[in-house]
């Protein structure tokens, strides 16, 4: 923590008391602590506070620019290690999650590039009410962090999740985002993501329920570890990592295509997309009309991909497959691991609700070829790619392989 730029910004909620806690926590370790209040959070507790505690002048209006030279919300997001936010309002999570900027907060949000952590704290019927879930998702789907209120009796008099985290939680999830390294430098991984599309007609379509979630974490998480990534991605509605080299596809032969192009330059190949196995033999030219009972349509095998990479590797490259079963998830990944060639599988039983398709959790199983097993519990499918990169490092690259 010490020297470290932490901007924490202040919303107009109850809670607003515990970020001078948090403030007091933060600077005590070292940490340089810039403070931006937005003016409902002023209602609560005075700047002065937070300049006692901070030791800098606690930002408010996005227009006393008092250093020429500078613009000050450029000139703070530029210099930030991380930004926090708490406690974080419903108000403030939907600014963030739309881009609405209309306040010196907001505007230095738009304007970083550090990472982001998100401590909400509200009511209860308001943290779950769909508007609210749904910004959060959506923020999370652009890697921003949170952490979750914990539950109890409310300022409000409700009684329920919504209390601001334990400052002490947040400090401890600051440290863990702050400790992120450099570790993956020079290597380039390759990363493939989402479901495919195979056409019948030039409206219709076989696909599957991957959101690409999972892809896209391990894409960011190697690329905010310094690696070179390049992502090809099927069709999702999720932003690509920023600093990430993407490759947009929609068929199993145009994915096909596109990773066996990249695959000279990779240390590393993850295949997480939930490719198509069968396409159709014959796309019709027009929609297919609603004319018989029954509709016939011949299939055909699509390219296996990850068999053919692990064919063509060369020597010290590292590939990890996917395998997304809905029973008997072992005897189908370790036969996949030996079929296929590869140094790892990750194994997921799409059955349950919780994980896998479409959800921000999972929880997986890693089968090595040198008889490795891992059982890992359910966690965020960004503290999986994390895991991951580290199961790769240690036995993969560690051990000599790579």
């Amino acid at each position: 923590m010490q020297g470290k730029r932490i901007v924490l910004g202040v919303t107009g909620g109850i809670a607003a008391y515990k970020a001078a806690d948090l403030c007091s926590r933060l600077s005590k370790l070292g940490a340089q602590v810039q403070v931006i209040m937005t003016e409902g959070a002023t209602r609560f507790v005075s700047p002065l506070t937070f300049q006692t505690l901070s030791r800098n002048d606690v930002l408010v209006d996005v227009f006393d620019e008092r250093h020429p030279q500078v613009v000050a919300h450029i000139d703070v997001a530029d210099r930030a290690d991380l930004l926090v936010v708490a406690p974080a309002t419903a108000n403030i999570i939907a600014k963030m999650a739309h881009g609405i900027a209309d306040d010196m907060l907001t505007t230095t949000i738009l304007a970083t590039r550090a990472p982001i952590l998100v401590a909400p704290a509200m009511n209860v019927h308001m943290y779950q009410h769909w508007t609210v879930q749904d910004n959060i998702r959506r923020l999370k789907d652009h890697g921003v962090e949170f952490i979750d209120p914990v539950e109890g009796l409310l300022a409000c008099g409700y009684e329920g999740q919504g209390k601001l985290a334990d400052p002490a939680d947040i400090v401890a999830k600051i440290q863990r985002m702050l400790r992120t390294n450099r570790d993956w430098s020079g290597r380039t991984v390759v990363v493939t993501a989402g479901p495919t599309r195979e056409p019948i007609d030039p409206v219709r379509f076989f696909s599957n329920r991957s959101s690409g979630k999972m892809g896209y974490a391990i894409a960011a998480a190697a690329q905010r570890r310094g690696a070179r990534v390049l992502l090809v991605t099927g069709p999702t509605h999720l932003s690509p990592p920023p600093g990430v080299e993407v490759t947009v596809v929609e068929t199993a032969e145009q994915m096909y295509e596109a990773v066996l192009s990249k695959m000279d330059e990779a240390d590393v190949i993850i295949k997480a997309a939930a490719v198509a196995d069968y396409t159709a033999v014959q796309v019709a030219e027009q929609k297919i009309k609603k004319t018989a009972d029954e509709l016939t349509v011949h299939l055909r095998r699509t390219p296996d991909i990850l068999a053919e990479v692990s064919r063509r590797r060369r020597a010290g490259q590292c590939i990890v497959g996917f395998a997304a079963e809905t029973e008997q998830v072992e005897r189908h990944a370790r036969e996949k691991l030996v079929r296929k060639g590869v140094d790892f599988i990750v194994a997921n039983d799409v059955s349950q609700s919780d994980i896998g398709f479409e959800v921000d959790t999972n929880r997986v199983t890693v089968y090595g070829k040198d008889g490795l097993v891992e059982v890992w519990p359910t966690m965020s499918k960004r503290e999986v790619a994390d895991k991951l990169l580290d199961l790769l490092l240690h036995h993969f690259f560690e051990k000599g392989q790579g």
